[in-house]
């Protein structure tokens, strides 16, 4: 355990990165891949727990616009793609060898336990993983905003925002070749320059309580073992 910075992290992953290069549904290679970097870092001797998005399924804000439906009963659609994404992904982390538990911010006793903060930290300590799925159980609030409450209620020493993209830039990098890399950035410069990679409550909780995040590619190996232990990796935002 010397090497290790964090002994307790929380990983957030979107919905749309389950769903592979199509972005929606479930693909099994990437469901398989993301396990296996789950199980690298808690081989590590790390405590880990996960957030999980839905918007493989369906992006509550956007659906209510676009189908017409009230704005609560759609996010409270997706928070159900939420607790679908957990299962799979408990399934393909048991299957490369570690035991998970996923806990859920509704109620849904048959499939998943409630969230109950002791509980899961009491998971972690003994060598589990959990997955928390359904958001925060409120409407209108993100799951990055969920990532946050849960890291800060189970005690966890980082957030690893895991993308598309190796970091934060000052512009979308896919549009434009002269996009700058930041390799380190305070919360008020991200919320000063609008640096959409979290929303804005979100990163405001991170300041106000001190919880760094790392944004990171989740598809570049080894990334969140490389965070865990120190190593530069992604883009690091601290209070100060």
């Amino acid at each position: 355990m010397s090497e290790i910075k964090y002994s307790r992290v929380l990983l957030k992953i979107s919905g749309e990165a389950l769903g592979g290069k199509a972005g929606f549904g479930l693909e099994t290679e990437t469901l398989d891949y993301i396990a296996q970097e789950i199980a690298a870092v808690h081989n590590l001797g790390v405590q880990v727990c996960v957030v999980v998005g839905g918007g493989n399924f369906i992006r509550g804000s956007a659906f209510s616009v676009k189908g017409g439906i009230d704005r609560t009963v759609a996010d409270h659609m997706g928070m159900m793609g939420t607790v679908m994404n957990g299962l799979a992904l408990q399934s393909a982390i048991e299957n490369a060898g570690v035991p998970t538990r996923v806990q859920s911010a509704i109620t849904i006793s048959e499939v998943a336990e409630p969230f109950i903060r002791r509980r899961a930290v009491r998971h972690m300590e003994k060598g589990r993983v959990v997955v928390f799925a359904a958001g925060t159980g409120n409407p209108y609030f993100t799951t990055d905003t969920a990532a946050v409450l849960r890291a800060l209620e189970t005690d966890c020493e980082v957030l690893m925002k895991a993308t598309k993209v190796d970091g934060i830039y000052n512009k979308d990098p896919k549009k434009h070749d002269d996009a700058v890399k930041y390799d380190h950035l305070t919360f008020d410069q991200a919320i000063s320059e609008k640096l959409g990679v979290m929303d804005q409550t979100a990163f405001t909780m991170c300041q106000e309580n001190k919880l760094s995040v790392v944004v990171l590619d989740m598809g570049k190996p080894g990334g969140m073992s490389r965070v865990v232990k120190g190593e530069i990796e992604g883009t690091l935002v601290t209070s100060d």
